[in-house]
C-alpha cells in the first residue's frame, strides 16, 4: 500500500469518527430537547382527580387526597362541566368552568370596508370546508399557577364558579368565573368581555384578599395553545407558523417554530402565536408581562402545524383587590385591523425582511392602500390584481420608458460594439477603454437600461411578500385557480419531482413562457458573443420555475401579467413612439461636440490606461 493510500484511509477514518462524535451529540441533544419537552407537558397537562368508590359502588372524591393536593382549594377540585358562549357576528367563544377558560375559540367571518360604507362578510373555513377553529382541544388551556401546600397547582385544573352571559347596552356581552377558597373573603376571578364587532376578548384577572397566599411579585400565567392545519398547504402553514413580541422598548421580533423551541423574554407588551392567516395574541393592557418562557415543538402529525407552551410572569403588587387586564385577539391577520390597535401588532404579518426590509413600507404606503381602495368597489379579486398592475406600472412608466430609450441607443451602438470586439478580441482590458470611449463620444450612459429596472426591483420583491400574505384573497378564486392564496394546480403528479413539486402550476407556466418570450424579444440588446449574457436570460426563468410553482396564484398570476404589459408597451413604445432614426443622428451630432471628462471619468481612464500598460509590461518581464 502506497503513501496516498494510507493517507486516504486515515482521511475516511477521520471522517467516520468525526461523524460518529456529532452524530452521538446531536442524539443526545435532542434527547435532552424531548426530555425538557416532556417534563414541560407533563408539568401543564390535566391533573386526574382524586375518586374512590363507597360501599354501593358510586364514584365520589377523596377529601383527604383532596386537601392534601389543593388544601383552601378543595372544594373547587370537582364539579361538572358547564359551557357559556360568547358570540358576536365575527367570533364564538365556548368558555368551560373547568378551569374557568376557552374551551373553544371559532372565527366566523371576515368583514371588508366598502367604498360607501358598506361592509362585506365573508365565512371563514378551513381549506376541507369545515369551521375554521383557533382553538380546540385538551391541548389548549390558559391557567395560573397558584402555590398551595409548598407546590404550584393550576387553575386549568379546578371547577370555576360561573355566572351567566350579561348582555350589556352596547352590545358586548360579559361571564365571570369564581374560585372560591375556604375563606369567602379570597377569591380568584376570571371575566372575560366580548365587545360587539370585535376579534378580541378581554381577559381581566381579579385576585381579592389573596395578598398573603401568593408569595414573590409575579403570579405565573401558563398559556398553551395548539395549530391545527387551516390551509391546503401544510408545507407554507409551518414555514409561517411563528411566535411574535414586543418588548417593553417598543422592539418587534419573531421566531420561527421549525428553528428554534426555546425563547426568555423579559418585559413584554405583546406576545403572538401566529399562524398563516391568524394569530392568537395576549396583549398586556396595564403594565408590561414580566417575562415569558417559551417552548414550541412541531409534531410529526398531518394536522398539527405547530404548538406553543408559554409561562407569562405577570406584575403582582399584593394588592388586596388585584387586577392585571389582558386583551386576547382570535382573528385574522389583516393589516388594517391589526394596526388599529397602535401597537405595531401589524408588524406579525410579513411585508418585508432581511435585506428586503425596505420594502414594506412600499407595502404599507403604495401597494396596501391601492388594494384597498380597489376592493372596496370590485368584488372580483382577479380583476383586481390586474387593475393594481397597470397602476404599478403606470407608476413606473418613466422609469420604463427610459429604460426602453436606453435600449434604442445601445441597440443604435450595436454595430461599432461589435466591430471594436473583433479588432480587440481577447483583450477585454482595451475593448473596455474603447467602449467607454464609444459611449462617451455618443452621449449614451450604459447604466440607462440598468438604473430603471433597479428601481423597479422594490416593487416586484414588495408584491413577492404582499400576495402569500394577503387574507382578504385567501379562499377567493379567479378562472382556474380556486384559491389566490396558494399554489394553482391543474395537474397533480402523485410523486415529487426534486426542485419542481408534485404538482403543475398554470399560472406559474404562463409567466415563465412571457419570461422566456420577452427575452427572446430583447436578444438583440445582450452581448452574443458573451455566453453568460447569452443565455442567462432564458436559464434564470427556468430556474425559478420549481420556486414559484409552490407560490400563491395571485403572485404569479401578477406576473404574468406583468410580462404580457412588458412586451405590449416594448413592442408600441419602440415601433411607434421611439425614432430609431432620429437617435442616430443624435449619437452622430453628440460625437462632433467636444468632450469634457468628470474627474470621476479622468480617474476611471486613468486607472484603466495603467492597467493596460501593467498588461503589455508582463511578457517583457518573463522574457
Amino acid at each position: 500500500m502506497d503513501r496516498n493510500s494510507i493517507i486516504g484511509f486515515l482521511l475516511l477514518g477521520a471522517l467516520l469518527v468525526g461523524y460518529i462524535v456529532y452524530n452521538n451529540k446531536s442524539q443526545v441533544a435532542s434527547m435532552k430537547e424531548k426530555a425538557r419537552q416532556d417534563s414541560i407537558a407533563n408539568l401543564n397537562k390535566p391533573k386526574e382527580e382524586k375518586i374512590k368508590k363507597d360501599s354501593t359502588g358510586n364514584v365520589v372524591a377523596d377529601s383527604a387526597a383532596l386537601a392534601a393536593d389543593y388544601g383552601t382549594l378543595a372544594g373547587a377540585a370537582t364539579g361538572s362541566e358547564q359551557v357559556q358562549v360568547l358570540e358576536n357576528d365575527l367570533v364564538r367563544i365556548e368558555l368551560t368552568n373547568k378551569g374557568g377558560q376557552p374551551k373553544l375559540v371559532r372565527v366566523l367571518t371576515f368583514k371588508s370596508q366598502g367604498k360607501t360604507g358598506d361592509k362585506a362578510t365573508k365565512k371563514f373555513l378551513s381549506s376541507d370546508g369545515q369551521p375554521l377553529d383557533l382553538q380546540a382541544g385538551a391541548f389548549n388551556r390558559i391557567s395560573l399557577q397558584l402555590p398551595v401546600n409548598g407546590k404550584p397547582v393550576n387553575t386549568a385544573d379546578l371547577y370555576f364558579a360561573g355566572s351567566e352571559v350579561q348582555k350589556n347596552a352596547d352590545g358586548s356581552q360579559v361571564v365571570t368565573y369564581r374560585l372560591n377558597t375556604g375563606n369567602p373573603g379570597q377569591y380568584l376571578e376570571y371575566i372575560y368581555t366580548l365587545q360587539k364587532d370585535s376579534y378580541v376578548v378581554n381577559f381581566n384577572v381579579h385576585a381579592v384578599g389573596m395578598q398573603n397566599m401568593i408569595p414573590g411579585n409575579t403570579i405565573a400565567l401558563q398559556w398553551n395553545s395548539r395549530a391545527t392545519k387551516q390551509e391546503h398547504d401544510m408545507t407554507s402553514e409551518r414555514m409561517n407558523n411563528q411566535m411574535h413580541y414586543r418588548l417593553g422598548n417598543k422592539d418587534h421580533d419573531y421566531f420561527t417554530l421549525q428553528n428554534k423551541s426555546q425563547e426568555k423574554l423579559e418585559k413584554i407588551q405583546w406576545l403572538s402565536f401566529k399562524q398563516q392567516f391568524f394569530n392568537v395574541t395576549f396583549i398586556a393592557k396595564k403594565d408590561n408581562f414580566a417575562s415569558a418562557d417559551i417552548t414550541t415543538s412541531v409534531p410529526q402529525s398531518p394536522n398539527i402545524v405547530g404548538q406553543q407552551m408559554t409561562t407569562l410572569q405577570l406584575p403582582y403588587d399584593h394588592s388586596a383587590n388585584y387586577n392585571f387586564p389582558i386583551d386576547i385577539y382570535y382573528g385574522p391577520n389583516h393589516y388594517k385591523t391589526l394596526k388599529s390597535f397602535d401597537n405595531n401588532l401589524e408588524s406579525i404579518i410579513p411585508l418585508g425582511s432581511g435585506i428586503f426590509a425596505f420594502v414594506k413600507y412600499v407595502n404599507k404606503w403604495i401597494i396596501i392602500p391601492v388594494f384597498n381602495f380597489l376592493s372596496g368597489f370590485i368584488g372580483n379579486y382577479g380583476l383586481i390584481i390586474l387593475l393594481l398592475t397597470i397602476f404599478i406600472r403606470l407608476l413606473i412608466a418613466p422609469f420604463t420608458y427610459q429604460s426602453y430609450v436606453s435600449q434604442a441607443k445601445m441597440k443604435v451602438l450595436k454595430p461599432e460594439l461589435d466591430e471594436l470586439r473583433a479588432k480587440h478580441k481577447d483583450d477585454q482590458q482595451a475593448f473596455g477603454m474603447e467602449q467607454m470611449k464609444l459611449f462617451r463620444s455618443a452621449g449614451v450612459s450604459p447604466l440607462g437600461g440598468c438604473l430603471p429596472a433597479l428601481l423597479q426591483l422594490p416593487i416586484l420583491v414588495a408584491m413577492y411578500s404582499f400576495f402569500p400574505s394577503s387574507i382578504e384573497l385567501r379562499q377567493e378564486s379567479f378562472m382556474w385557480a380556486k384559491d389566490l392564496s396558494t399554489y394553482d394546480s391543474i395537474f397533480n403528479f402523485g410523486f415529487e419531482i426534486p426542485f419542481y413539486g408534485n404538482h403543475v402550476s398554470l399560472f406559474t407556466l404562463l409567466m415563465t413562457v412571457s419570461s422566456l418570450f420577452l427575452a427572446f424579444y430583447n436578444r438583440g440588446m445582450t452581448d452574443q458573443s458573451n455566453p453568460v449574457m447569452k443565455y442567462m436570460p432564458y436559464v434564470f426563468p427556468v430556474m425559478l420555475l420549481g420556486i414559484f410553482n409552490k407560490l400563491a396564484a395571485a403572485l404569479t398570476f401578477y406576473y404574468f401579467l406583468s410580462n404580457v404589459i412588458s412586451i405590449i408597451l416594448q413592442f408600441v413604445i419602440q415601433k411607434f413612439i421611439i425614432n430609431h432614426d432620429k437617435i442616430h443622428a443624435q449619437i452622430e451630432e453628440n460625437k462632433k461636440k467636444p468632450k469634457t471628462q468628470s474627474k470621476w471619468q479622468e480617474k476611471l481612464s486613468e486607472m484603466q490606461k495603467r492597467q493596460q500598460d501593467m498588461q503589455k509590461q508582463q511578457p517583457n518581464r518573463k522574457k
